[in-house]
C-alpha cells in the first residue's frame, strides 16, 4: 500500500466529519500544508505524523494502514506493507487493523540496535500491551524505565508520553497490542 491509500483514507475520514483542512491542522497540530500533501499522496507521513492524525481526530492509528477485514484473517508478514520510522530503524507491520467490536489492533513491530522511538500520549482509556519476542526494549513511561526481557510482557495506560528504545546490540522485536476504552 502507498502513501496514496493513506491520504484518501485521510481525506475521507476528514470529510465524513465536515472537517477543513485548517480545522484538521488545528486539532491534529499537524500543519494544513502537510496534511494537504499526506491527502494527495505527496508526502509520506511518519508514525509520529500519523498518531498526531489519529489522537487530533479520536480513530485508530491503523485507519490509515489497512481496510478493515470480515469473518478471518490469516497474516503473513511476507506480504504485509512495513512502515518505516526512525530512518528505518523502526519497522510498523500491521497485524489487525481497527476491530470496532473489540476495540483494539495489533501490530507486530522491529526495532534495529540503537533505535528510540518517543510516542505523544494517546487519548484517555487507550491502554498499550507489549511481547518481547526476541531481544531486549527499555520502555520508558512518563519518565520512568522498565527493561522488559524476550518473553515479557507490559500494560500500561498510554494516555502518557512513552518511548521504545532498544540500547542493546541486538534486534527487538515486539508484539503491540492497541486498546480503545469508549
Amino acid at each position: 500500500m502507498g502513501e496514496f491509500n493513506i491520504g484518501k483514507r485521510l481525506k475521507t475520514v476528514r470529510q465524513n466529519r465536515n472537517l477543513t483542512l485548517d480545522e484538521l491542522a488545528e486539532v491534529t497540530g499537524v500543519s494544513k500544508p502537510m496534511l494537504g500533501q499526506i491527502e494527495r499522496g505527496q508526502s509520506s507521513p511518519t508514525v509520529t505524523t500519523l498518531w498526531k492524525i489519529a489522537t487530533g481526530m479520536k480513530i485508530p492509528f491503523s485507519t490509515f494502514l489497512q481496510e478493515q477485514e470480515t469473518e478471518y484473517t490469516v497474516v503473513d508478514l511476507q506480504e504485509q506493507d512495513v512502515l518505516l520510522e526512525e530512518s528505518g530503524a523502526m519497522k510498523v507491520y500491521t497485524l489487525f487493523a481497527f476491530d470496532p467490536i473489540r476495540s483494539c489492533e495489533a501490530f507486530y513491530i522491529e526495532f534495529e540496535a540503537g533505535c528510540e522511538h518517543d510516542s505523544d500520549k494517546h487519548n484517555d482509556g487507550v491502554e498499550e500491551y507489549i511481547f518481547v519476542t526476541h531481544g531486549k526494549l527499555d520502555m520508558v513511561l512518563n519518565g520512568t524505565k522498565v527493561t522488559l526481557r524476550e518473553k515479557q510482557a507490559i500494560r500500561f495506560e498510554a494516555n502518557i508520553p512513552h518511548s521504545y528504545v532498544n540500547a542493546y546490540k541486538d534486534t527487538c522485536n515486539i508484539y503491540n497490542f492497541i486498546f480503545y476504552k469508549e
